[in-house]
């Protein structure tokens, strides 16, 4: 396995996005119906439709590498290869109507995301993160920004829900208070931005490996550093919590403030 990802591989990540968009349009402000998933968070026919048109491709030609997809499991989960789909990520803004989800598609060849898509099929934007490329955003390549302060940065975050312990709501505000300023929303899509130089800084937690697999390519391929909160690069077994940055001396600062340092 060679440090670059095979064009082939990512060609094949941009058609399994277009037949995943063509199904997401369709239903976009225009669901029959939500239903609740068992950890309370909503599902829609277009997320299990999305996946259902990403994994017959797959399966019709790659079938011996594995896949794991939000919605529906695992298969061939001891393949070095491993497709890893989140059909829509930002359900609920899906469901509003807001266009701030986006689909994210990542191959993982043992443990390693070596490639990653973000895609936003209503506005059509689609950031492409590979190994041993540069992060592109609609084809044009995309950087990060520099920002070595954090009273310089601008900070996101999707929810502050997902923070469920005291010591990470505690580890948050510390990093919050000390950065210029704060936005919520977003989900995926704003690491998009972060590889475009909007954000500075995201920081998360309580995530599964199909929300991050497909943001590692992206963040790196655009000069940024995306880790868990120990600063330990982000893999299957990682704990869910996440740290992004686009300029690594900000992502140095705000790692050591989430582990106790003081501003």
């Amino acid at each position: 396995m060679t440090e670059t990802c095979p064009v082939h591989l990512v060609t094949l990540a941009q058609r399994l996005a277009d037949a995943s968009a063509s199904v997401i349009r369709r239903y976009y402000r225009n669901i029959p119906g939500v239903d609740e998933k068992s950890d309370h968070t909503p599902v829609t026919v277009a997320d299990r439709e999305a996946e259902r048109i990403i994994r017959a491709i797959l399966e019709a030609e790659r079938p011996d590498d594995g896949i794991l997809g939000e919605e529906l499991g695992r298969c061939n989960p001891e393949a070095d290869y491993q497709w890893v789909l989140d059909p829509i990520d930002g359900t609920k803004s899906f469901v509003v109507g807001r266009p701030l989800f986006v689909t994210l598609i990542a191959l993982v060849y043992r443990g390693r995301p070596i490639l990653g898509l973000i895609d936003q099929p209503v506005v059509a934007d689609r950031w492409v993160g590979a190994a041993g490329r540069p992060t592109s955003l609609n084809r044009a390549t995309v950087q990060t920004r520099p920002c070595p302060s954090l009273s310089a940065a601008v900070l996101g975050c999707t929810t502050p829900d997902i923070f469920l312990s005291e010591a990470e709501q505690e580890a948050f505000q510390r990093v919050s208070e000390a950065c210029r300023m704060t936005v919520w929303g977003g989900d995926g899509y704003s690491y998009g931005l972060l590889a475009c130089g909007s954000y500075d800084l995201i920081i998360e937690a309580d995530m599964k490996f199909h929300d991050y697999a497909a943001l590692v390519p992206v963040v790196n391929g655009a000069g940024g550093l995306i880790t868990d909160w120990q600063g330990q690069p982000l893999g299957p077994h990682s704990d869910g919590r996440v740290l992004a940055a686009g300029d690594p001396y900000l992502h140095a600062q705000a790692l050591a403030m989430l582990n106790g340092a003081q501003p």
